[in-house]
């Protein structure tokens, strides 16, 4: 029997995942399709009960829901109960929904491929507090960067990501955007400048240090505000392509056991994306 996947947000029309997820079961022989589909947060139960009943073998969670869902599922793998944040989840033989985190790994396995090599000790600045985020802080710290400092609007969110690992902390966005040069490396994970969202930036990057890196997870538009001003004040700038690619490959891997092409498939988005107006 055909076996069909999914991905549920709001809003869900400009995700790329099923196009991507497509091709790779193509790629690989497998008999399987990936829909997407338009869930709001009063409706996220309902959802997951229907998902379950019509047969899903396995769904992404994106925006809003990556924490809202943990309640709905028998059970979490260790890196989603570590983060407290679920993207993946797999529908197990018995038919319980088991919770998976790859977005913290996803960005890891990107960072460390754009730059050929693990970036080297420093500190490191983490933009915004949500499920992405959190998935993020968890992965790096457990690849050995750090120390870690958390900023975000709601600052209790950004504490209650800092107050789960060691060595880290919360500042303020003024704080943090007048200690930029102490950062050697500085993560976006905020919806700021994606090409649905409001445009602009959730500072200003102009007091970077020396040789610093400087990641957007968006990657639709390619190159956000954010990105463009920090190359401007000579950082070298990593967009979303790599970690979207990275944690799609991942969710992959832990529903069919295979692990992708992703070098392919970070090409091929990055062509798509070139060349549309956003």
């Amino acid at each position: 029997m055909k076996k069909w996947y999914a991905v549920i947000g709001d809003p869900i029309a400009q995700s790329m995942s099923p196009a991507m997820h497509d091709e790779w079961f193509a790629a690989n022989e497998m008999d399987a399709s990936y829909i997407p589909i338009h869930v709001t947060a009063e409706r996220l139960e309902e959802a997951v009960g229907s998902l379950r009943t019509l047969g899903c073998s396995g769904w992404n969670v994106t925006v809003p829901h990556k924490q809202a869902i943990i309640p709905f599922l028998d059970r979490l793998d260790a890196s989603a109960e570590l983060m407290n944040a679920v993207n993946t989840v797999r529908v197990e033989a018995d038919g319980s929904l088991v919770g998976f985190n790859t977005d913290g790994r996803g960005f890891v396995r990107a960072l460390e491929e754009s730059c050929g090599k693990h970036p080297g000790e420093g500190k490191v600045l983490l933009v915004g507090a949500g499920g992405a985020a959190r998935g993020i802080a968890f992965a790096l710290h457990a690849a050995g960067y750090g120390p870690l400092s958390i900023t975000n609007r709601t600052l209790e969110k950004a504490r209650s990501i800092a107050v789960g690992l060691p060595n880290a902390s919360s500042l303020t966005i003024t704080e943090a955007e007048s200690s930029l040069s102490n950062f050697k490396l500085i993560v976006q994970t905020t919806t700021v400048g994606m090409h649905f969202a409001q445009h602009g930036m959730p500072f200003n990057p102009n007091r970077l240090a020396e040789e610093a890196i400087v990641a957007d997870i968006i990657y639709n538009p390619l190159e956000t505000e954010f990105l463009e001003n920090a190359r401007a004040n000579g950082a070298e700038t990593m967009n979303g392509i790599g970690m979207f690619v990275h944690q799609g490959a991942l969710a992959f891997e832990t529903w069919t056991g295979t692990y992708p092409n992703t070098k392919k498939m970070i090409e091929k988005i990055t062509t798509i994306l070139g060349g549309q107006q956003c």
